[in-house]
């Protein structure tokens, strides 16, 4: 079985966020990136899926500037066989990210598609739903738990009520959530390995789709300051505040 999964190039989780002066975006300047943390959840379950004998190939694959190499080079480092880089400079948006990875999928052909559920800069929780609707291949999102079983995949669902199975034909579309598994770290004789393997680099024209955007960021504003707490000495005090200049109760 060929499992292929997307990953993407953000700035470090660990990183604390600058806007541009001119309220543009943020600002990358010296600004260390890393891969999504839940697309290294997402190459983790593939790993592990390849180690239990279910997986052939793992095929990784990022949309980015050439600079997505790096996290390419780290998903091979891990355990991935080969990688793709649609390569593209433009500021994507999720549908035109999703009809890159439909051109994809439908070039490598994968019985089962892995994805991040979210990446941490947008926030937005679309490709992996799009993508599914594009292909029309079944989808188990937010997955907590993940199972092949012969055809079919069992998809544990994290939802607001609890957990949900749901069994999917295959080829499916799985999107993890945080809970699905601990990613491992790259070993150095691992590193050194991936700089071997395959990385294939592709454009959105080789692959026949338009990455025009419908949408455009008119602006990207910080938080506004949070105003620096108090102590009080009681309760009564608590109260009073509370009451009069909170105005809560």
């Amino acid at each position: 079985m060929k499992v292929l999964v997307a990953v993407k190039r953000v700035v470090d989780y660990n990183v604390k966020v600058r806007v541009k002066a001119d309220n543009s975006g943020v600002d990358l300047a010296n600004v260390k990136m890393s891969m999504n943390p839940f697309c290294e959840i997402a190459v983790e379950e593939a790993v592990r899926l390849k180690e239990k004998g279910v997986a052939s190939e793992i095929v990784v694959v990022s949309i980015g500037p050439s600079a997505a190499q790096e996290q390419l080079r780290t998903a091979l480092a891990l355990g991935a066989d080969r990688a793709v880089l649609v390569e593209s400079s433009e500021e994507l948006n999720s549908l035109a990210v999703a009809k890159l990875l439909k051109a994809v999928v439908d070039k490598e052909q994968p019985q089962l598609v892995i994805l991040g559920k979210q990446a941490i800069d947008s926030d937005n929780n679309q490709t992996g739903q799009m993508l599914g609707a594009l292909t029309g291949y079944a989808q188990g999102t937010f997955a907590s738990k993940v199972e092949v079983a012969g055809d079919k995949v069992n998809v544990t669902r994290e939802i607001d009520g609890g957990l949900q199975t749901v069994a999917l034909n295959l080829p499916a579309i799985v999107t993890t959530d945080l809970r699905l598994n601990e990613p491992r770290y790259a070993s150095l004789p691992n590193i050194m390995k991936a700089k071997k393997k395959p990385l294939e680099t592709l454009t959105p024209d080789a692959l026949g789709v338009t990455t025009t955007s419908t949408v455009k960021t008119l602006k990207v504003e910080a938080p506004a300051a949070r105003s620096a707490g108090i102590k009080v000495k009681s309760v009564a005090e608590l109260v009073e505040k509370l009451k009069n200049e909170a105005k809560v109760i």
